[in-house]
């Protein structure tokens, strides 16, 4: 499964990247230049939503270390804010 999120990475990246290009370079702000600026809002979100997963997933298998960060428990112990 990681891999094919992985996959869906790279292509939604290379999505955005072309699609941007196009809507940044058309000059004329047709329809064409619409479709082109939606396309790459679609790219960049699932990019990011599948760039999320993968960190995520890297960090619950081991691969990359966590993030040095309090974990919540320790807050709510302490009287922190929830």
């Amino acid at each position: 499964m990681a891999k094919l999120i992985a996959i869906l990475n790279v292509i939604a990246w290379a999505g955005f990247w072309a699609f941007g290009y196009l809507a940044l370079t058309s000059g004329e702000g047709g329809g064409s230049t619409v479709v082109a600026m939606v396309l790459a809002a679609i790219g960049a979100a699932v990019g990011i939503v599948a760039w999320f997963w993968l960190v995520r997933h890297s960090e619950a298998t081991g691969y990359a270390k966590r993030a040095n960060q309090v974990p919540r428990e320790h807050h709510r112990e302490n009287g922190g804010a929830a």
